[in-house]
Parts: C-alpha cells; sequence; structure tokens
C-alpha cells in the first residue's frame, strides 16, 4: 500500500504542479502560481522517492501507469471534461503494465 499512496500522492503532485504552469501560460493567471506549481513539482520528485523499488528507471516505467489515470481523473473532475471508452481501455492497458513491471518477480 505504502507504494499506491506515493504513486498517487506523486501524480496529484506532478499534475496540480504542471497544471499552474499551463494556467499562467495559457488560462491568463498570475504568475504568482508559478511558486505553488514548483513546490508541488518538488514534492512529486520526493515522493517518487518513497517507491518500494531498488531502480529508479523501473519505479518512473511503473509510475507512467498510474500518471495516466490520474491525468484522465483531473479532466475529468478538474476541468469538467469526461473521459470516453478509449480513454479507459487505455487507462486500464497502462495500469496493468504498470503492476506487471513494479510488482512482478525479480
Amino acid at each position: 500500500m505504502p507504494t499506491i499512496a506515493a504513486y498517487i500522492g506523486a501524480a496529484v503532485a506532478e499534475i496540480a504542479g504542471c497544471f499552474a504552469f499551463w494556467g499562467w501560460l495559457k488560462l491568463d493567471k498570475p504568475i504568482w502560481w508559478l511558486v505553488p506549481g514548483m513546490a508541488s513539482l518538488a514534492l512529486f520528485a520526493y515522493l517518487l522517492t518513497l517507491v518500494d523499488s531498488t531502480a529508479a528507471g523501473r519505479a518512473y516505467a511503473a509510475y507512467g501507469g498510474v500518471y495516466i489515470a490520474a491525468s484522465l481523473a483531473w479532466l475529468w473532475i478538474i476541468e469538467g471534461v469526461r473521459p470516453v471508452r478509449w480513454d479507459i481501455s487505455g487507462v486500464v492497458i497502462c495500469l496493468v503494465g504498470a503492476t506487471v513491471i513494479i510488482a512482478g518477480p525479480r
């Protein structure tokens, strides 16, 4: 469970941090949005170090599936755009792949 929590926290932190930059550049939000955005991106990087893996690349690869799922959740919850069945199918494929990567025998 700690790995799943770290991945979910990292995904939320990364998306929020990136959205701060998006807001500043594309939505005409004030430049001070970058301050919490950068803090959020630093939190994202820290949370990935909490993943139970002996190799950073493996932890990052498995994180990719969680990031994709969290991005679509953000799309729906924050941006108000409902994912279509192809989005959901893609997320399922990615999460299966992430599970194989992080939980496979070594």
